[in-house]
């Protein structure tokens, strides 16, 4: 397929705000893309070159788009800065500077999807001496290449910022659509598989049955609605209910296919190298050919055996070097709650009761190392009240309740798992803005704008800027400085000192209170908010949503 039949369908979607226009314009796309280009057009239509499972990333920064530009088009870096300050777009800029090149291509080819795939690609593999020269050649070539229109949509894909207000929920719309199927069938097989393109390619064939579970590939996981309250924890679940202690690590989804045991986080990163620890421990802990368990990694102190909060150990899930001299540093106990695939079988229709007892057979368990999560099956609020206070004690976060009849239901909030925290004070949020600080703070975005979902958007809910040291210790990302070299990297725009940003990097943020506000767009602000650590596990998925806040408030208020 040539790349401007795309970029007609990206002008298409940018034109309107319609999520019905929107689903109709894809939908009728969708019927015509070959086979061979499925794959490919899905990525790129989500905006990303890569399906959401796979962890792999572009890693271009706008200084280096803006290198690639000049490089392109013959425009020196200070008018391509100039012009981005006053457009806010890099993509606009590079359309704008193509129309009026200085550089002309004597034999410029046409662009294909294959070929920009390829080209973008090959960004995330280029490593050591030399490789920033080549990267910038890579997308000069397709500038070069490149009409003023497609120029706009090669520059904003990769910084994986597309801007044609697609997400999604209106691709799932889209395919189901275009194949004829429900809505309900492309949500639950991408749920299983996180990747459009197979997705379109088996709701094309009338093959989205033959979708199977499959170890070594992440799926999204089973997620808890927020309780206030023990009552309301049973009421969401049913009675009795199992309870469970909600540990404060990070989770993570284990894959074993029968040789090769990976682990990924939440949000489907894999961090095996990160937990060679881990690894060792699950070899001789779980009986079974092959498996995929759900669990939370909780850190402890190698010192007094006591847990420890995520911000302590969060270091580890980036850390992928002395992995052996950190893991006795900083040891975590794995905590397995869950079993989702066993022996060549998924477990995804069988009840949670069922689920258990299968791990309670085939888990070794050593303290400190693989253990099964501390479970209550019980229909008696004042045990489940001493059970949660037990879970506190102990330096958890709270309660999770589940149904004892419940099914598995990967990437939904549903009624079968609900979560109570002892001190509703913290809410996972993404930073959509950012400021940039004064005085000895100048060289660094200190100021940061939250917010939380609500559906396909995000709704601001207030500012913060304190929590952060203002320098780097060791790992630990949780300073202005190594903050600032992450937001710079998905700088959408600026204006001033105001930076507006890619919604990606989430943070845990503590506060006081809710109150209503008319400043942001969820109509809630935070008052005196305060970041906790930054939450590289969590997906967009996962933060905090508007019911989430409104749910706090009236909590709050009572």
């Amino acid at each position: 397929m040539k790349y401007n039949k795309l970029v007609e369908i990206y002008s298409e979607l940018e034109s309107t705000s319609k999520r019905l226009e929107k689903t109709d314009i894809l939908a009728k796309f969708l019927k015509k893309v070959d086979d061979s280009d499925m794959a490919n057009v899905m990525n790129l239509i989500s905006g990303r070159v890569f399906p959401l499972w796979d962890s792999r990333n572009i890693g271009f920064s706008s200084r280096l788009l803006i290198k690639a530009i000049s490089s392109s088009t013959g425009a020196d870096v200070g008018r391509i800065e100039k012009e981005f300050n006053r457009l806010g777009d890099l993509g606009d800029v590079a359309s704008l500077l193509l129309k009026t090149k200085t550089q002309q291509t004597l034999f410029s080819e046409k662009l294909t999807v294959k070929k920009v795939v390829e080209n973008l690609k090959k960004l995330s593999e280029l490593e050591g001496n030399g490789s920033v020269d080549r990267k910038i050649g890579l997308v000069a070539e397709l500038l070069s290449n490149a009409s003023a229109e497609e120029a706009r949509y090669i520059s904003r894909t990769v910084l994986e910022i597309l801007r044609v207000g697609i997400a999604d929920g209106i691709i799932k719309d889209s395919i189901a659509k275009a194949f004829g199927n429900d809505v309900t069938e492309i949500d639950e097989a991408f749920d299983l598989v996180s990747d459009h393109g197979e997705v379109a390619m088996l709701a094309k064939n009338n093959n989205l049955k033959s979708l199977k579970l499959r170890p070594g590939r992440p799926m999204k996981l089973m997620l808890a609605i927020l309780a206030k309250n023990v009552q309301d924890g049973f009421s969401v679940v049913g009675s009795p209910a199992a309870l469970e202690h909600k540990y404060d690590g990070f989770r993570l989804q284990v894959h074993n296919d029968g040789k090769t045991v990976k682990l990924f986080t939440r949000n489907m990163e894999n961090v095996t190298t990160q937990f060679p620890d881990i690894v060792r421990n699950l070899k001789s802990s779980v009986n079974a050919k092959n498996y995929i368990i759900d669990c939370e990694a909780v850190g402890y102190s190698p010192n007094s055996g006591k847990y420890l909060p995520f911000q302590k150990i969060s270091q580890r899930i980036k850390r992928k070097y002395d992995t052996d001299y950190v893991a006795r540093e900083f040891p975590v106990e794995l905590n397995i709650f869950d079993i989702i695939y066993y022996n060549g079988k998924s477990l995804l229709n069988n009840v949670f009761s069922y689920r258990r007892e299968l791990l309670e057979k085939i888990i070794r368990q050593t303290k400190k190392k693989v253990v099964l999560s501390r479970l209550l099956i019980t229909d008696d609020h004042n045990k489940a009240e001493r059970f949660f206070k037990d879970s506190i004690k102990e330096g958890h976060e709270g309660l999770i309740f589940k149904s004892l009849n419940s099914v598995y239901r990967p990437g939904r909030y549903v009624g079968y798992m609900a979560k109570l925290k002892d001190v509703m004070d913290s809410l996972d949020l993404v930073i959509v803005k950012s400021e940039w600080g004064n005085g000895k703070r100048a060289s660094w975005l200190t100021s940061y704008t939250v917010a939380c979902r609500n559906g396909d958007d995000f709704l601001e809910v207030g500012k913060v800027s304190t929590g952060l040291k203002e320098k780097s210790e060791g790992d630990d990302k949780n300073n202005f400085y190594d903050m600032t070299k992450e937001l710079k990297k998905i700088i959408i725009s600026e204006k001033g000192k105001e930076v507006i940003v890619k919604p990606k990097i989430v943070v845990e943020v503590s506060y006081e209170e809710i109150q209503k506000s008319p400043t942001y767009s969820s109509k809630y602000a935070l008052r005196f908010p305060r970041i906790i650590t930054i939450r590289e596990d969590k997906p967009l998925t996962e933060i905090a949503t508007l019911d989430d806040v409104k749910k706090l408030y009236i909590n709050q208020n009572k």
